[in-house]
C-alpha cells in the first residue's frame, strides 16, 4: 500500500473538516436561557395559532369552491346527425335526405 503525502492527509482533513458542518445544519443545538423559556413557549403557539389559522382559511376556501362548482350548469348536449335506419352508408358518405 503506497504511503500517503502529507499534504494529501492534510487536505483530506481540510476538506472533512469544511464539509462537516454543511452536512448536518439541523445538528446545532438551540440555547435555552431560563430567562427566555417564555418567549419560546410563546413562539410556538404563535405558530400552532397561525397553522390552525391557515388549516382554517384552507378549509372554507375549498368549501366555497364546492359550492362555485355546484352552481355551474351543465352545457346541453351537442346536436349529432342520426342516420335513419333505412339508409345505407357508402364509406364516409351518407346521403343528405337520409338524416
Amino acid at each position: 500500500m503506497p504511503q500517503l503525502r502529507p499534504t494529501t492527509v492534510l487536505m483530506s482533513a481540510m476538506l472533512a473538516t469544511a464539509t462537516l458542518p454543511a452536512l448536518a445544519p439541523h445538528a446545532s443545538a438551540q440555547v435555552v436561557i431560563p430567562t427566555n423559556r417564555n418567549v419560546l413557549v410563546q413562539q410556538n403557539e404563535l405558530q400552532q395559532l397561525q397553522s390552525r389559522l391557515q388549516r382554517q382559511q384552507f378549509q372554507q376556501q375549498q368549501q366555497l369552491n364546492r359550492e362555485l362548482d355546484r352552481q355551474i350548469v351543465p352545457q346541453p348536449r351537442p346536436q349529432v346527425p342520426v342516420v335513419k335506419p333505412s339508409c345505407q352508408v357508402l364509406g364516409n358518405a351518407i346521403l343528405t335526405s337520409c338524416r
